[in-house]
């Protein structure tokens, strides 16, 4: 079991970058797998990047490649998504998501979820 706490969100331009941060507490975070996933006001929640319990593997979304990347730091239990070349349509609410297994893109498998902050790109 574990807790998550998004953070760094914020307002930015097109073509600007933010880095989120999912901090996790509670069980031992290395064993779980982290994902990110967006939603916007009447639409299912979007698939945008997972890390395994590995770390170096990750995989995001196909409109998400080469812009966003996944990092973890077990030893600070935090998972870092960095979002660059950010464009209108990443305008969500960014939400960390964490299950004691193997990355899945499906956000119904996920088990503990954070809360969400919120990301605002600006023409």
């Amino acid at each position: 079991q574990v807790q998550l706490v998004e953070s760094g969100g914020g307002l930015v331009q097109a073509g600007g970058s933010l880095r989120l941060s999912c901090a996790a507490s509670g069980q031992t975070f290395s064993t779980y797998s982290v994902a990110w996933f967006r939603q916007t006001p009447g639409k299912a929640r979007e698939f945008v990047c997972a890390i395994g319990r590995s770390g170096p593997a990750t995989a995001c979304g196909d409109s998400m490649k080469g812009r966003f990347t996944l990092s973890r730091d077990n030893t600070k239990n935090t998972v870092y998504l960095q979002m660059n070349s950010l464009n209108r349509e990443d305008t969500a609410t960014y939400y960390c998501a964490a299950r004691s297994s193997f990355v899945v893109v499906a956000a119904t498998s996920y088990d503990y979820w954070g809360q969400g902050t919120q990301v605002t790109v600006s023409s």
